[in-house]
């Protein structure tokens, strides 16, 4: 897998991932080839590969994930585990149903734990319509 120096700390999520051996390694390959997934930090459970917005555990839930199929199928489920958004013929459908399934302006990873990134968020304006930051209470 190439390297990316954008941040070492996904890479080195995207490497233990890798190192784990539990997601298929096309996968691996085409998620990491995918820029908007290379850029948010992989992790596995079950040998599902899923994507976090910020970078320490407990990782978001806000992204589907894909799962193992049978015959080298795949299954995009997510963002919670009682939703299926449908089954994948190759993993390039599967990536496209992930990516077409993003969350909003979801850019790189955040340095932190999600409620970190939900307080970071709230200090900044609402991109949509150029708003002021969101004010809690």
């Amino acid at each position: 897998m190439p390297q990316d120096s954008s941040n070492p700390l996904v890479e080195a999520g995207w490497q233990a991932v890798r190192d784990d051996g539990r997601v298929r390694d096309e996968l691996l390959e085409a998620a990491y080839g995918e820029p908007r997934l290379r850029q948010l930090f992989p992790w596995t459970g079950m040998g599902e590969l899923h994507f976090s917005r910020c970078t320490e555990p407990r990782w978001t839930w806000d992204i589907p994930y894909i799962a193992p199929g049978a015959q080298g199928t795949y299954w995009v489920s997510g963002p919670l585990r009682s939703e299926c958004v449908g089954r994948a013929a190759t993993v390039r459908e599967a990536i496209a149903l992930v990516v077409d399934r993003l969350p909003r302006d979801c850019g790189p990873a955040f340095m932190g734990t999600p409620e970190e990134l939900a307080a970071h968020e709230a200090q900044q304006p609402d991109q949509r319509n150029g708003d002021a930051p969101a004010q809690s209470g």
